[in-house]
């Protein structure tokens, strides 16, 4: 239902009309678009995650319209420079990517080198390492290889049915709802590890199976067209981290990570998962108190002149792959349809 009541809202703005009605007021300086993977779609029916991945032939889509239509694609340090300096005399759009998996090189960077576009790439250095806890994929993972799971919830043995795809969507739906209410990262992490132990999912093999290791990763660096971001040590939704020096190890580390392995000091930050729950105003002080230049974060929003004053709390346009038409991208970079979400609020940086 979620989903119908959005695609009907994309809709109803498109086709009336409004959102081209509505940009001049809602449309802001610019946008930074959120990807993840760029791949052909697979054919399994239970694909919780399916929101994280778009298809190379909407992806080159979304290319071309970006090369034609009016509008700067620019990298972050020149996103940067125009709000330093107050240049918004053109409306701009930054193209990131979060994690590093390994489909960014075999079919995203190809299609962004081929329309000569930058791009950004922000990593979490502990998936290069191969120490990576993708816990999203690993209760996927649990629960599609499972008829039936049972987990400890508030002290007490549960069973859950999972036997066909409409099951095992409700379940990881209730799951993962489960984990991300939990007040710590290392108490929704031991869930998930100890679901892993008793199913025999291994969790470090989906890393390396899905995410890009650092040679992988240089390759893409030495384009001039990207630019490489830090996205902590290890992926943790940060405002859930009670240690104020934890938080700011894992941003400072990552950063030192790459240089190290790369030869270029990060100056861009992604907050791990960016919504409110995982990312606020304490963790947009430690990353201004780092030096960066910018962090992002996944609230939904384009960008305006007032971001200029809050440049490590910004917000970004996730292209989801539930809906994958270019009208609903166009939708989104008109700013009408984040500003009902928002309430017409500009700036969200608490």
């Amino acid at each position: 239902m979620k989903k119908t009541i959005i695609k009907t809202g994309f809709e109803t703005l498109y086709f009336s009309g409004m959102h081209h009605m509505l940009r001049p007021m809602l449309g802001g300086v610019g946008s930074i678009l959120t990807l993840h993977h760029v791949r052909p779609p697979r054919k399994d029916g239970f694909q919780p995650n399916r929101l994280l991945e778009v298809s190379p032939i909407f992806f080159e889509g979304l290319l071309r319209r970006l090369k034609r239509r009016r509008v700067d694609v620019i990298s972050l340090d020149e996103m940067h420079r125009r709000f330093i300096e107050k240049d918004f005399k053109r409306r701009f759009v930054c193209i990131t990517f979060d994690d590093g998996y390994k489909d960014n090189l075999r079919w995203a960077h190809p299609l962004l080198t081929k329309y000569e576009l930058p791009y950004a790439l922000y990593i979490p250095t502990s998936f290069p390492d191969r120490l990576g806890e993708l816990w999203w994929l690993a209760l996927e993972a649990v629960i599609a290889q499972n008829d039936r799971i049972g987990m400890v919830i508030n002290g007490e043995e549960r069973y859950f049915d999972a036997r066909n795809v409409r099951e095992k969507r409700e379940l990881y739906d209730g799951i993962y709802g489960y984990l991300r209410s939990m007040k710590t990262e290392d108490e929704m992490r031991k869930v998930v590890r100890d679901l892993c132990a008793t199913y025999r999912v291994d969790i470090p093999e989906i890393c390396r199976d899905l995410c890009m290791d650092w040679e992988e990763i240089a390759q893409i660096a030495d384009s001039p067209l990207v630019t490489i971001g830090a996205h902590t040590v290890n992926h943790m939704m940060l405002k859930k981290v009670p240690s104020d020096a934890t938080v700011r190890a894992e941003m400072d580390m990552s950063r030192s990570v790459i240089e190290a392995a790369l030869g270029t000091r990060p100056q861009h930050l992604a907050y791990p998962v960016g919504d409110p729950t995982s990312a606020g105003p304490r963790e947009f002080r430690i990353a201004q108190d780092l030096g960066f230049k910018t962090a992002v974060t996944t609230r939904p929003g384009v960008l305006f002149k007032a971001h200029g004053e809050h440049l490590t709390a910004l917000p970004r346009l996730s292209v989801n792959g539930e809906f994958q038409r270019q009208r609903y991208v166009k939708v989104l970079m008109s700013g009408s349809g984040t500003a009902f979400w928002n309430r017409f609020r500009r700036v969200s940086a608490a």
